[in-house]
């Protein structure tokens, strides 16, 4: 059996791995660190790495907090009891330079007791990616490694949790997909997967420990492009798009703001500037044009 406390450590330890290569990535900033209290249960560790070589903005956050669920996330759990555990690890980073593209991760583990003798347990999480400029080698490369990730513990596992993002990370009122998507998954438990509770959480923590090594190297092929004001330009026009999905659909911060989160570390995904063009046209022909023509489900990058 995998108990709570394990899970949260586990989860502690790969915010300190992913912060520690982060840094070395950048080259110049560090990350600061604000530990704090939820009213009700529990806490967290909000980590922000600002004004860097490489990283804009940046946030690697831990949380474990628990307490009484309102009444309409036990409504949409279906489930009468209030008392929950929640733990895990929340990435976003938006680079400065616009030809390094943003990438979110989760990793996730949550509890509820049930009256009825049956608990409720998951884990959760996903990483996906979304580039400013579409590079198609870029893209192979980061869901070959998501997919060697996925194979070593189910080889169905890459193709289902690869639909579930193209479908969760898609901006319906824009009819285009966040970026080139990646895996997401949730609600992972025994039942769901034929798998022991350890190996799902051996799973987690292989999801959480393929981030560093693959944005590193996206950050090494690329920090070195020239760029154009035009191209920043460009940059700003995308943030729009991950701003929009994060206050819209995206269920995270649904869930943190409903909880009563910490309102800091749930918005720590917004980019420190993002620009709003009204009906914009990108000219034929153009990597403008040509990201945005992959902005679609279902595409193969392997």
């Amino acid at each position: 059996m995998v108990t709570k406390d394990e899970i949260a450590e586990a989860y502690r330890q790969i915010q300190d791995e992913i912060c520690a290569g982060l840094e070395l990535a950048d080259g110049e900033s560090k990350f600061e660190e604000e530990v704090w209290t939820r009213e009700g249960g529990g806490g967290g560790r909000t980590r922000v790495i600002q004004n860097g070589n490489v990283i804009e903005k940046g946030g690697v956050n831990f949380s474990a907090v628990e307490g009484d669920l309102p009444e309409n996330i036990k409504k949409a759990f279906g489930v009468h009891e209030n008392h929950f555990f929640a733990t895990g690890v929340s990435i976003v980073i938006h680079p400065d330079h616009p030809w390094i593209p943003i990438i979110h991760m989760n990793i996730r583990y949550f509890e509820m007791n049930s009256g009825s003798g049956n608990d409720l347990r998951w884990f959760g999480g996903g990483i996906d990616l979304t580039p400013h400029y579409v590079i198609d080698e870029d893209a192979h490369f980061f869901h070959k490694e998501l997919k060697e990730t996925c194979d070593r513990f189910n080889k169905d596992f890459y193709s289902k949790f690869k639909r579930l993002a193209d479908d969760y990370f898609f901006i319906k009122h824009r009819e285009e997909t966040r970026g080139v998507g990646g895996i997401f998954y949730d609600r992972l438990n025994p039942g769901s997967t034929g798998m022991e509770w350890r190996d799902i959480f051996e799973f987690s923590k292989a999801v959480g420990r393929t981030f560093l090594p693959v944005y590193k190297e996206l950050i090494e092929r690329n920090r070195n492009k020239s760029y154009t004001s035009e191209h920043k330009k460009w940059q700003y026009q995308r943030r729009s798009r991950y701003v929009e999905f994060n206050l819209v659909y995206d269920a995270g911060t649904k869930f943190g703001l409903e909880t009563n989160g910490r309102i800091e570390s749930i918005l720590m995904s917004l980019p420190p500037q993002a620009n709003w063009v009204y009906d914009y046209k990108p000219e034929p022909g153009s990597e403008e044009q040509k990201t945005l023509s992959l902005l679609k489900k279902g595409i193969n990058w392997i």
